[in-house]
């Protein structure tokens, strides 16, 4: 019989399932290993199933584990949100785990972040940020309540819906020769250098998307996982740059780089994604209806 599984249990298997290792898990949760791992091998006694396959020390969440992770996540949320039943003040409740990608993470959420707090006043958000490949992982595996990137993705898994969007542009070192020029052809970048993002990065994405289709031949001088990496070295003069104008923003302004007009639509859409087994709880709710909302609040 399953009615013995307690909220407890299902706490720590998804805190298992964020941290992969028992004693991180434990040191999060601050109970003893001893404590969560006897804690988990009662609930996969109750359920007749092992929920993660033990590979090098590490727990890794298996089919069964994965059946199970959207339902645990469903019914912890519900029980935070018994409180708010009885608030009279109708405030919002629970911690709101967003991910964002490098040009929104910097440039976007901090702005959205801070009207949000204003308008709601509350406060428990945590913002992760890195590139889009790995925030769309991480919301997969449940370590994400709600992405916001620069990429569309086609993860089964994922639902996405645009909330904004922002213009890409491509820029050069201030001295080099094209700056002189009042429209720049894209034959002009034939067998030119350029500095990218990592693999799974929007801009990247953007580029080799609307960019590099329309060059017979270009190089990859650097792969960089910073956008202040790849400005200084655009500045340095080791090659072109292709981001987004409110992350060169600044670098534009004092004149580091320079922007280049070329004859491209480089306008590119912000995407919200969450899971689409996601339980959305009146938090999570709410934000979402205001990323749609912003930035006309």
């Amino acid at each position: 019989m399953l009615t013995h599984i307690t909220l407890r249990q299902l706490h720590i298997f998804t805190m298992v399932t964020r941290n992969s290792t028992l004693t991180e898990a434990s040191e999060e949760l601050c109970l003893s290993k001893a404590a969560v791992s006897m804690a988990l091998s009662e609930l996969e006694k109750q359920l007749g199933h092992a929920l993660f396959d033990r590979v090098n020390h590490r727990l890794v969440l298996n089919q069964e584990g994965r059946k199970l992770l959207p339902l645990a996540d469903e019914l912890l949320n519900r029980a935070n949100n018994i409180d708010q039943l009885f608030d009279h003040e109708n405030r919002l409740h629970g911690q709101l785990r967003i991910g964002a990608s490098d040009t929104i993470g910097n440039q976007v959420a901090p702005y959205l972040l801070s009207q949000f707090r204003q308008r709601y006043q509350h406060s428990t958000q945590t913002l992760f940020i890195s590139n889009s490949a790995q925030i769309c992982q991480k919301l997969v595996d449940y370590e994400l309540d709600i992405a916001l990137i620069e990429g569309k993705t086609l993860h089964p898994a994922l639902v996405s819906k645009q909330f904004s969007q922002d213009e890409m542009c491509i820029i050069c070192s201030p001295g080099h020769p094209l700056t002189k020029k009042s429209k720049v052809q894209l034959s002009e970048f034939e067998n030119s250098n350029w500095l990218l993002r990592e693999a799974g990065s929007g801009s990247r994405e953007f580029f080799l998307r609307t960019v590099a289709p329309r060059l017979e031949r270009w190089h990859e001088s650097f792969e960089l996982n910073t956008t202040e990496s790849l400005i200084n070295s655009v500045s340095a003069g080791l090659g072109f740059g292709c981001l987004s104008q409110l992350a060169a923003k600044a670098a534009l302004q004092d004149g580091r780089v320079v922007q280049l007009p070329v004859p491209l639509d480089m306008r590119r859409r912000f995407w919200l994604l969450v899971h689409k087994e996601k339980y959305q709880n009146p938090l999570l709710k709410c934000f979402i209806q205001f990323c749609f909302e912003w930035p006309s609040q």
